[in-house]
């Protein structure tokens, strides 16, 4: 794929779409992080289902300790990993509390350094909370991004860096976002819906006339 289709390929979705964004509910970047942390192999719908009564009692670091793990599992529970989830959120909130003055730190190592956060977690963090043109390459992202060709890897971290070096930059805010939204609402895993999408014409995946 050329960097000419590319760029077409972000223009169709960004017209489609002008202003994407998480569809995780929070209020601060504290309560995107730990709903980025609960997300990992749960739905975002259940993680809002979750958080809507969570966020109310403990939507801050200090909050979260004082509600406990055994607390914080009772609402969680409904999600998968909780036991460990709730583990590692009370341990980033006492790092958060000792280190950062409470407050999420915008930076790439001090959030890596945080229980239960990853590279993708940060990520998501870094792009929608602070404004900053990170790609968080999740299974949706990657992909759409191996079966369009708009960058093919082996890995997620192949497929950042490759979104990252390739990506015009007046979309790479936003492109995380709606590269998201693509495979989780038209480029699906098993039958994708090709007949309703914006980037058909352009996109190289191979099946996608065979049927």
């Amino acid at each position: 794929m050329n960097a000419a289709k590319r760029r077409l390929i972000f223009e169709r979705l960004r017209a489609a779409d002008p202003n994407p964004t998480t569809e995780l509910n929070y209020a601060t970047p504290f309560q995107l992080l730990i709903a980025v942390i609960l997300s990992a192999q749960a739905t975002d719908r259940g993680v809002n289902k979750a958080t809507a009564k969570l966020f109310p009692v403990a939507g801050t670091p200090r909050a979260m300790l004082e509600l406990g793990e055994e607390g914080l599992k009772r609402h969680i529970r409904t999600i998968g990993l909780f036991n460990s989830k709730a583990a590692n959120i009370i341990k980033s909130c006492e790092a958060l509390l000792a280190r950062h003055g409470g407050e999420v730190p915008r930076e790439r190592n001090a959030l890596e350094a945080l229980p239960g956060v990853g590279r993708k977690t940060a990520n998501v963090v870094l792009n929608t909370a602070f404004g900053q043109p990170t790609m968080a390459v999740d299974t949706h992202i990657f992909r759409v991004s191996n079966r369009t060709r708009i960058a093919p890897g082996k890995n997620v971290r192949e497929v950042e860096d490759k979104l990252l070096r390739w990506i015009p930059a007046e979309f790479m805010q936003d492109a995380h976002h709606w590269l998201i939204l693509h495979g989780r609402y038209t480029c699906i895993a098993r039958a994708p819906r090709c007949g309703s999408c914006v980037i058909e014409d352009l996109c190289e995946y191979k099946s996608k006339n065979l049927e």
